[in-house]
């Protein structure tokens, strides 16, 4: 089956002050596909996960010339044009972090609060979308008893899920991952990793990652950031 793009990056630069930390971009990154971006430390590989959902938008002195089209809604939109509302492409463009974030409330209300703050609020619909959310991540079995309990009495590897949960439960088509598993165990890491795989039906993924090991299980295509430059490995 012939996939169709996502994400076009065409001539993107991205600089702080007058120090440049991307030249002149270029990509193409498939719908339905996880595509891990490898490279050295400082290349800027977190800085490009974050151009997608304009995360650098209020960093003093921080400026990106180039195009970058994204497809949602069968629309393409141009997020550096910000012909799109902020808070609708960060429901839509996710970004997990490498350190999970938690709020500090209730597991429910972790998951609650992105659909209060897009304007649900039916309880049914809320509970719903809560619980499906969970059942992708992972993680409704382990928590269903204790969902009034604290998120931050969770294990490193449920808070990650927790935050993927979070993001799914306002249907994003795009998932970006900076090092997802860098702060877990091995056998964390090892969830994390299927639950990525298991969502690439829903999303398309971008994973920052240096390890290799588990990009050669998770990835459908690699790209490496060196010198400014993005290449295909």
């Amino acid at each position: 089956m012939e996939t169709k793009d996502k994400i076009i990056v065409k001539g993107v630069s991205f600089f702080y002050g007058r120090n440049r930390v991307l030249d002149h971009i270029h990509a193409r990154f498939a719908e339905h596909t996880i595509t891990a971006i490898t490279g050295p430390s400082g290349q800027g590989k977190s800085t490009l996960l974050g151009l997608f959902n304009c995360m650098w938008d209020e960093i003093p002195h921080a400026r990106c010339s180039g195009e970058i089209r994204i497809r949602l809604g069968g629309q393409w939109v141009s997020p550096l044009k910000k012909d799109i509302p902020l808070p609708f492409l960060r429901r839509k463009v996710a970004l997990i972090f490498q350190e999970p974030n938690p709020l500090p409330m209730s597991i429910a209300r972790n998951m609650a609060f992105p659909l209060m703050l897009a304007g649900v609020r039916d309880k049914s619909i809320v509970a719903e979308k809560v619980q499906k959310a969970l059942r992708e991540a992972f993680l409704w079995e382990e928590v269903r008893d204790r969902l009034e309990k604290s998120a931050l009495d969770l294990s490193g590897g449920q808070k990650q899920r927790l935050c993927i949960a979070r993001a799914l439960v306002l249907d994003p088509e795009v998932l970006l991952c900076d090092e997802p598993t860098s702060s877990l165990d091995p056998k964390a890491a090892g969830i994390i990793e299927d639950l990525l795989v298991s969502l690439r039906s829903r999303c398309t993924l971008l994973v920052v990652s240096h390890y290799m090991d588990q990009v050669r299980r998770v990835a459908d295509e690699v790209l490496t950031l060196q010198d400014q430059g993005l290449r295909r490995t």
